[in-house]
């Protein structure tokens, strides 16, 4: 049986340890352990009681044990370098790597520094967490994996195989930095919104919300369309992609996005990371971004009250 490990037990993180487990050899690795026994809350309210092996950074050094297949980096985009490198010197430089961070920060950072394999994966499955020994599982969606250089397809495709096995829907792709650009795309037009109002993905769908994403859609797809990112789904223009956003949170309509869980919790959260590189991009071809500064500027003050 190979062997997993999961660095970051946030909502991602448990959820995938949870759906690996019956598969594979797990390990939940994170600044202090969890309980072993771990309950995840199916999207249907079904609850499913699981044991998971839970280790720190510096239990999992000084054990030193066998090296794992994979290591699933699923911390913020923001802790990702550091805490790859707090279990480095217990991984072979041939170790494949797979990130889950939202933005397109981490990833391209990772794949030039790491020596061995660096998958990434972008998936609208949606998570949440309910306490140190909780997870629920709020809504499905597609899970999609590779690298950004297109170097590692069969690695992809045995990764995706074994994510579908666990039941999380996954497809190996050639074009997965596009992908994450799409998925930065819903994230600046959901994330944003839910953590500064408190309110689950499905309210953005009601008047009081509805402008503002629409908003977000269209000065990202300008940005996109610079950067020759093409719209998804093979669709045209901003119908494509508000089309794109409407069904994520149709999918996630009870889910607590990550970053209203950064926000109840008083944590950073990940808008450098999702907002920044739109922002970023934008400024570099003089394009109009007021919206996406706005947003940026709301939950940095939010974030200062922290």
């Amino acid at each position: 049986m190979t062997t997993h490990w999961i660095l970051g037990p946030g909502a991602i993180g448990r959820l995938l340890a949870h759906s690996l487990a019956p598969l594979v050899d797990v390990s939940v690795i994170g600044r202090r352990a969890l309980p072993s026994r771990q309950l995840l809350t199916a999207p249907e309210g079904k609850v499913r009681v699981q044991h998971l092996t839970s280790l720190t950074a510096k239990q999992l050094v000084a054990d030193a044990p066998e090296p794992p297949a994979f290591v699933h980096i699923t911390t913020k985009a923001m802790a990702a370098e550091a805490a790859l490198s707090s279990i480095s010197s217990v991984l072979p430089s041939s170790t494949s790597l797979v990130l889950w961070q939202n933005g397109f920060y981490a990833q391209p950072r990772i794949t030039q520094t790491w020596p061995g394999p660096v998958l990434c994966a972008t998936t609208t499955q949606g998570a949440y967490l309910t306490g140190d020994d909780g997870v629920v599982h709020a809504g499905r969606g597609p899970t999609f994996v590779g690298d950004l250089d297109n170097q590692h397809t069969g690695l992809a495709e045995a990764l995706a195989a074994l994510l579908s096995e666990a039941g999380l829907t996954a497809s190996a792709v050639p074009d997965i930095r596009s992908r994450l650009w799409q998925k930065l795309a819903v994230n600046a037009a959901i994330n944003p919104l839910v953590a500064l109002h408190g309110v689950r993905n499905g309210e953005l769908r009601g008047d009081a919300y509805s402008g503002r994403v629409m908003a977000v859609v269209q000065e990202a797809v300008a940005i996109l369309t610079k950067e020759g990112v093409l719209p998804p789904n093979g669709g045209e223009g901003d119908a494509a992609w508000l089309a794109l956003v409407w069904q994520v949170v149709e999918n996630t309509a009870n889910n607590k996005a990550s970053m209203l869980q950064d926000v109840e919790a008083k944590r950073l959260t990940e808008r450098e990371a999702i907002l920044g590189p739109l922002i970023e991009c934008a400024e570099r071809y003089g394009l109009r971004c007021e919206v996406l500064k706005g947003l940026d500027q709301e939950l940095a003050l939010l974030e200062a009250r922290f």
